[in-house]
């Protein structure tokens, strides 16, 4: 009865944590502390439900005891003093369970406090899953192959710098919305990327960040309906987890795009993308970033077959996407397309052109496809030389043994698949 009541509280603190977190915050002015109060209501839940049961509404049972912790912090606490008597007052008399308006609120300030351009990009992504996403340090560690003493510091580091620098719990407004939430934006999709093709480690795939990089995407786009990058971005990763069953072969193996089969693609999640670019198109912000790689992403999703993709729209929409991004890698992703679409040659063409870009040094993908337009080409040695470049770059084992019999490829008749 009592690991029942223990899976209980697990699946509550899930679904209650950030919402918890949000609320503190608000009232206490400090993630960090106000994580603390949450964690603190958390272990009084595992004391008393096994005896008690849980109860009714479990969310605002654990708000009522963070509240109490925190009076009781104050008045302990000398640096806090000068604040008992207004923050005390409020604790006090807000002993019912705030309105779903308000919650939406102090959730929407969580995600602006916890992705706030202070902290480092890793602090944001460690903090956010920690805070928002509901994961422990380990399973944070875990899924980044890092140290979890690493995470640790980071989301440390995170809450002090919070605090030190007195930043501010709110969503920015005018003109500073727009970047910050661009950061916001960044974050979430770095999270679903990790998930969706992992850097290092034996798993060329980590499910569980790209579910909890697609449910952050979501509770966002409820929280700002009316903003359409924010669509985009949850759009293209519905796009591109509806790819997910088909990627993994039966023993781990990368199933790259032109190979898989698309019957196993899941249609609930394409439909979902596709109305989440119905509605950015309503919200006139077609033209996005996130909005054109999700158009991008509902080509492929369009096409029944390899061959029925309009691979001629996927150019164009790269070129503009190219023209917003300045992005070197973006040019890489259109040398892919306008290949398929005009042939390799072309692809080729504008690959050599970004061959010298700084960011791309180090990056596995660039001597990859620079190896398949060469293959196709019939440059069999020099395609050899860089698909095996490429494997030695990559620090995932299943995309090294992609690479490696690609390489082993230019001895066959057919060419290596696409990436």
């Amino acid at each position: 009865m009592a690991s029942d009541t223990h899976r209980t509280i697990e699946a509550v603190w899930r679904i209650e944590a950030a919402r918890l977190i949000a609320g503190l915050a608000r009232l206490v002015r400090d993630v960090g502390l106000a994580e603390e109060l949450a964690q603190d209501a958390l272990v009084a839940a595992l004391e008393q439900w096994p005896e008690s049961g849980v109860p009714r509404n479990p969310g605002a049972w654990l708000m009522t005891v963070s509240k109490r912790r925190a009076i009781d912090l104050i008045r302990r606490n000398e640096r806090l003093e000068r604040n008992l008597v207004e923050l005390g007052h409020r604790l006090e008399h807000e002993e019912e369970p705030p309105e779903v308006d308000e919650i939406e609120d102090d959730l929407l300030r969580l995600v602006f406090t916890a992705c706030h351009p202070a902290l480092s990009t890793e602090a944001r992504v460690a903090l956010t899953l920690r805070v928002l996403g509901g994961l422990t340090t380990e399973e944070i560690a875990r899924a980044f192959l890092v140290p979890e003493s690493t995470v640790a510091q980071r989301i440390v580091r995170a809450k002090r710098t919070l605090a030190d620098k007195q930043i501010p719990f709110e969503v920015p407004q005018g003109a500073e919305l727009a970047g910050r939430l661009a950061a916001v934006l960044e974050v979430i999709y770095l999270i679903f990327n990790e998930g969706y093709s992992a850097t290092a480690g034996d798993d060329w795939m980590r499910p569980g960040l790209c579910e909890d990089a697609l449910r952050l995407g979501r509770v966002l786009a409820g929280l700002m309906p009316k903003e359409p990058e924010v669509h985009g971005l949850v759009a293209l990763m519905e796009f591109h987890a509806s790819r997910s069953a088909a990627r993994v072969g039966p023993s781990g193996e990368p199933i790259l795009l032109l190979d898989q089969n698309r019957a196993r693609w899941d249609r609930l999640l394409i439909g979902r993308g596709l109305a989440g670019l119905d509605r950015v198109e309503e919200l006139g912000g077609a033209h996005g970033p996130y909005a054109l790689q999700a158009a991008i992403a509902a080509c492929h999703a369009r096409a029944l077959t390899p061959e029925d993709t309009d691979w001629v729209r996927i150019a164009g929409l790269y070129e503009e996407l190219a023209k917003l991004s300045r992005s070197p890698v973006v040019e890489l992703n259109r040398a892919v397309a306008l290949s398929m679409a005009y042939g390799p040659a072309v692809g080729l063409d504008l690959l050599d052109q970004i061959m010298d870009e700084p960011s791309l040094k180090g990056y596995h993908l660039l001597p990859s496809v620079r190896g398949d337009f060469l293959f196709k080409l019939g440059r069999r040695e020099e395609a050899r030389a860089e698909f095996e470049r490429a494997a030695g770059m990559t620090r995932n084992a299943r995309e090294r043994t992609l690479l490696e019999e690609r390489a082993a490829a230019r001895r066959g008749d057919t060419a290596p698949p696409q990436p």
